[in-house]
């Protein structure tokens, strides 16, 4: 699963990966299956993203996936386009998106538009998108792929995650519910494949080393005194926290200044005593908690990840 609310950052895990046909030379473009362990490898070198380099994770099939992308979930209908575009020339690579977002439309467009006119290569970005519950039987997977890399105006992605482990019941409907207000499950069965949540609030601690109201982890006074220490923003500190961790970290904004300000992350480093003070906020919170899956058959959150 992919959330990013309250401008907090999260993890894509990479365990196992099987491949999916991609152009060209590079090899597959991966689809993330469990397995034992993280795929996750330590820093690499930094890429060529023009304006600035932005280090890269290696993932388990030897392929480098950039440390922090942009998230687009939730942003506003008519407005991703331009954040995208702008995001390019600031220099982001990678592009974090969704079939459920419902904007790949508006996303494809601006790298085409950039690709255009040479600010990029197709081949300098490293693009994810997901499968959406309702694409859970075999027969449809497919077409769930089709339909993202048709409104992404794309040959190949380089990732394509599954959004949640669990299916829900086939149809135009993105969540079907029952009369109980309960999401409809297929009768399909998952590969254990899924995003993890990570923040703060949740560390994953035990998975990483093998995954009261709403927190506000921006007004934390102590992210904020950390932030103060070394001269950056609370968000830039939450995306530091989880670079550090060598976890790849997709904040999402749609305002420009603070997509460039997430990117500032590269040029300090958080002391081993405020990386525990940040791990001690864990209690175990999830921002996405789908209770409206509570009851599916395959709900993913009973268990300890």
């Amino acid at each position: 699963m992919s959330a990013q609310p309250f401008g907090s950052p999260t993890l894509t895990a990479s365990p196992r990966v099987s491949p999916v046909t991609r152009r060209g030379g590079a090899g597959p473009a991966p689809i993330l299956t469990a397995g034992s362990g993280s795929g996750l490898r330590a820093m690499d070198g930094p890429t060529d993203t023009g304006s600035m380099a932005i280090p890269c994770v290696e993932l388990s099939n030897k392929m480098k996936m950039p440390a922090l992308g942009l998230g687009t979930w939730q942003a506003p209908p008519g407005k991703v386009e331009e954040v995208v575009k702008f995001a390019i020339d600031a220099g982001y690579r990678h592009f974090d998106c969704a079939y459920f977002y419902q904007n790949e439309n508006e996303i494809g467009n601006a790298v085409q538009q950039k690709i255009k006119e040479g600010a990029v290569k197709r081949e300098e970005l490293f693009i994810v998108t997901k499968l959406w519950n309702t694409f859970h039987e075999k027969s449809l997977v497919k077409v769930g792929l089709k339909k993202s890399l048709a409104a992404l105006q794309l040959d190949y992605l380089d990732l394509y995650l599954m959004h949640f482990p669990m299916g829900y019941k086939a149809g135009e409907e993105l969540q079907p519910l029952d009369d109980k207000g309960h999401s409809i499950p297929s009768d399909t069965d998952f590969l254990d494949t899924w995003e993890v949540e990570c923040h703060p609030y949740l560390t994953q601690e035990k998975l990483i080393k093998a995954k009261p109201g709403e927190p506000t982890l921006m007004d934390d006074p102590r992210i904020k005194d950390i932030a103060a220490t070394h001269h950056k923003s609370p968000a830039q500190v939450l995306i530091r926290f989880l670079v550090q961790r060598n976890i790849i970290v997709i904040p999402k904004s749609d305002k420009p200044h603070r997509v460039v300000e997430n990117m500032k992350v590269f040029d300090f480093e958080l002391s081993k005593k405020e990386m525990d003070v940040i791990l001690s906020f864990n209690r175990n919170w999830r921002a996405v908690p789908v209770i409206q899956a509570v009851n599916h058959k395959d709900y993913p959150f009973k268990a300890e990840y």
